[in-house]
């Protein structure tokens, strides 16, 4: 039999070479991941590019990646049913008389968008439409504005039930339900950070203030919005009292979502039905595209133990397990600035891996610092998806805002920083709600 054709440091330079090179001519990432096997699956005499095919749909035989088009349908019914409208009047009564009234209701809002629909891009499509000009009207800078959209969607990847997190345990079999307690307390200090940013920003630029709601409102705009807000209780209530399976929690949102909208708010129709059905197609076909492709570039890798040779002098260093979290921050922070979060976690979420176990970190702790850093790429040229888009709605260029994002960007990086010194953070819910999670 013949030997290997590379060594691990060849077929690293050939695979992520051929990648960036095709990012660099503007290659869509879903299909840059699948063209940069080519190469080697053709050159390899011991493997062939049917061996693409056969690694990118075999990641589709995974009933947890259900949950991806699932969660990307409530978002969408949300937004169509008249859900994210109830919410966004609950919001205007509790922050509403804060500094920066309305770009607080913006983080509000996307915690409680967060809490539902579990998807970035969505929040930033729907918050972009309803924020950006509002905000602009009222006498908010432009820049400000789409940065604050952008940067406060990002929320819905670390409040549960996120994605991220369902494709997190599917690739690394971490216990989903551990990880949806562990996202929420790391999540509100991180909308608090973005609060008290919109606050400074608010007292430089004296941003307009509404006058303080009664209680009477905030009472009738809450009993209004409780249909809403029971989602994320179901979700994850449901599968840490084993109801259901984190696929069908998403299942079951789907299905709620829809009954709220159809009957109880009786907002949507056949035509915004087919909506929300066509924009969910598009959404997910993208980004299970990547899964597919990102998991047949993983094989590889694999194929040629090269998460083994790049970290064979990094354990050697002995950083101890602060050090290797603010490691691991790092190379997830760089990498979501170039990749999208999904395939992130199946390519280096994997090399990283051993690396996390050889200092003992719970693999929880591993996983929040994992996606909480990923949610930084979602706002971080070039790939910026949430920053694009918001971009896109205000139609500018991406540079425009990318001042005020990168301010904005600063005390969540200290809440990430926090996340890692002290593993609490993450853990104390997990601990106290489901210890039996984290054995």
């Amino acid at each position: 039999m013949s030997s290997v054709a590379f060594g691990p440091g060849q077929a690293a330079i050939l695979l992520f070479g051929v990648f960036f090179a095709l990012l660099v001519v503007r290659v869509p990432v879903a299909f840059a991941l699948g063209l940069a096997c080519l190469p080697v699956l053709v050159i390899e005499e011991r493997l062939s590019p049917m061996t693409l095919f056969n690694e990118t749909f075999k990641a589709y035989n995974s009933f947890i990646l259900l949950a991806v088009p699932f969660f990307l349908l409530t978002a969408n019914l949300m937004n169509v049913g008249g859900i994210t409208d109830r919410l966004v009047r609950l919001s205007r009564t509790m922050v509403g008389h804060f500094p920066g009234a309305l770009a607080q209701i913006n983080v509000l809002l996307s915690v409680f968008f967060a809490g539902i629909s579990g998807s970035s891009t969505a929040d930033a499509a729907s918050q972009s439409k309803i924020f950006i000009e509002a905000q602009v009207k009222e006498g908010y800078g432009l820049s400000f504005s789409i940065a604050i959209t952008a940067v406060s969607a990002v929320l819905a990847v670390i409040i549960p039930p996120s994605i991220l997190m369902i494709v997190w345990g599917g690739v690394i079999s971490t216990s989903i339900g551990a990880m949806y307690l562990a996202g929420i307390l790391p999540g509100l200090l991180i909308a608090l950070a973005q609060m008290v940013t919109v606050h400074v920003y608010s007292k430089i630029y004296n941003y307009p203030v509404y006058p303080r709601s009664t209680f009477k409102e905030f009472l009738l705009s809450g009993w209004q919005s409780i249909p809403a807000l029971f989602t994320p209780f179901i979700i994850v209530g449901g599968i840490l009292l084993g109801w259901f399976t984190a696929t069908e929690s998403a299942a079951v949102a789907v299905i709620y979502a829809a009954v709220l909208s159809i009957f109880i708010y009786r907002e949507m129709d056949i035509r915004h039905l087919y909506t929300a059905l066509a924009d969910t197609g598009r959404l997910a076909s993208v980004a299970l595209f990547c899964v597919g492709t990102a998991s047949a570039f993983g094989w590889l890798l694999a194929y040629y133990q090269i998460p083994r040779a790049l970290l064979a002098n990094v354990t050697s260093w002995h950083m101890g397990i602060t050090g290797v979290g603010f490691f691991i921050a790092f190379v997830f922070l760089v990498v979501g600035c170039f990749l999208d979060a999904i395939p992130a976690i199946i390519i280096v979420g994997t090399i990283l891996q051993p690396l996390a176990q050889s200092v003992n970190m719970h693999p929880i702790h591993f996983a929040i610092i994992g996606i909480v850093s990923l949610a930084f790429g979602l706002v971080t040229p070039p790939y910026g998806l949430c920053l694009m888009i918001s971009c896109a709605v205000a139609k500018v260029p991406l540079k425009f805002a990318l001042k005020d994002t990168m301010i904005m960007l600063i005390p969540m990086l200290l809440m990430l920083a926090a996340i890692i010194i002290w593993p609490e953070i993450p853990l104390i819910l997990p601990r106290l709600v489901a210890p039996e999670l984290l054995k």
